[in-house]
């Protein structure tokens, strides 16, 4: 798809892509030290930025809370959000273009043996501070109790040295720190199935969350999307399906 000066105008008014990118999610962005912020998500914001003919700012935190607070803000222009009604007040989703699960782990000795066991008087749950499976889990359990951790990296750090009874986060992430960390194995299936999109400021109007729907749709339809995952060694993770705009 081309774009007119209009277009570009309605996505990115100042006249550069302004693009969040939340490293709390391993799947979409990483930064390594002293380096430029890389990922799928990065590789996005690109690619749209290369389609519009305007300059890329990437503004790079470690949370989703604050990459919502600032598109919500309208200080970016796009960011790279699981969806979420709570978000939704303040921005608009395109279709999901990843689908990711959100899964509990736990110590090796833990006499809890599946989700269902979680929600129970006494059990504390570690969450990343603002992330999808937070504002999930705060809605869907009635008996556990949630601790939240700065950062969604730093869950399995917290449950550890405050002894709580689980962890949750997304499979890649918990994988990853069962491996670094042993006596740790998550527990089977999964919680919920989060949906990876991109979002906008809902003030933005129509126009842009339309455009920002079709090139998503596009990204998918093309290959993009499963091509970035293979070339960032993202394993897991699920192309979601291509919906109509």
């Amino acid at each position: 798809m081309s774009y007119s000066r209009h277009d570009a105008e309605a996505l990115a008014p100042t006249g550069v892509l302004r693009a969040t990118i939340n490293l709390g999610n391993p799947i979409l962005a990483r930064q390594d030290a002293g380096q430029p912020a890389r990922g799928v998500s990065v590789d996005l914001a690109q690619l749209l930025a290369n389609r519009l003919e305007v300059d890329l700012e990437l503004i790079v935190v470690d949370g989703a809370g604050k990459a919502v607070s600032i598109v919500e803000r309208q200080e970016a222009d796009i960011g790279f959000f699981a969806v979420d009604p709570l978000r939704g007040q303040g921005i608009h989703f395109t279709a999901p273009y990843v689908l990711i699960e959100g899964c509990y782990l736990v110590r090796e000795a833990s006499t809890i043996l599946d989700g269902a066991s979680v929600d129970q008087p006494g059990v504390r749950v570690a969450v990343g501070k603002g992330s999808a499976y937070d504002l999930f889990l705060t809605r869907e359990l009635q008996h556990a109790q949630i601790v939240r951790a700065p950062t969604s990296p730093t869950v399995v750090d917290v449950f550890l040295e405050m002894d709580l009874d689980v962890a949750a986060g997304v499979r890649q992430q918990l994988e990853s720190d069962a491996r670094r960390v042993p006596g740790l194995r998550l527990l089977p299936g999964r919680f919920m199935l989060i949906q990876q999109a991109m979002g906008l400021p809902k003030a933005r109007g129509q126009l842009a969350a339309y455009l920002l729907g079709e090139f998503i749709e596009e990204a998918k339809a093309a290959g993009f999307v499963s091509q970035a995952l293979k070339r960032h060694g993202i394993e897991g993770a699920t192309i979601a399906p291509g919906c109509s705009i």
